[in-house]
């Protein structure tokens, strides 16, 4: 069982920054793929970005790529999500998520059910 705990939501301006972070349990955190996901109310659960086991590879989805930077520290069991020159269409809650079954070497994990834990989500608010 892994649980994860996100934080760093709130209300930022429009062109403003937040930095999410999501805690993991285990000890074998380094082993898992991490991603992060966010999704509206009565939409699907739409992929942000995701970074592999070692933090070498990172993806993003077209949307956020060149604003959100996604990082991991294996030392400390968290993944992070810096999130740059945010706009009003980013408001939503942001889950990160955990792959911890076998992941294939240069695979991008991008859909939900690829994911094996979730955290509870956090509230990220942008005004415009």
């Amino acid at each position: 069982q892994v649980e994860l705990v996100e934080s760093g939501g709130g209300l930022v301006q429009a062109g403003g920054s937040l930095r999410l972070s999501c805690s993991a349990s285990g000890r074998t955190f380094s082993g898992y793929y991490m991603g992060w996901f966010r999704q509206a109310p009565g939409l699907e659960r739409e992929f942000v970005s995701a970074i592999s086991q070692s933090g070498g590879r990172t993806y993003y989805a077209d949307s956020v790529k060149g604003r959100f930077t996604i990082s991991r520290d294996n030392a400390k069991n968290t993944v992070y999500l810096q999130m740059n020159s945010l706009k009003p269409e980013d408001t939503t809650v942001y889950y990160c998520a955990a792959r911890v079954r076998l992941s294939g070497g240069g695979i991008q994990y991008t859909r939900g059910r690829e994911y094996d834990y979730w955290g509870q989500g956090t509230q990220v608010t942008v005004s415009s």
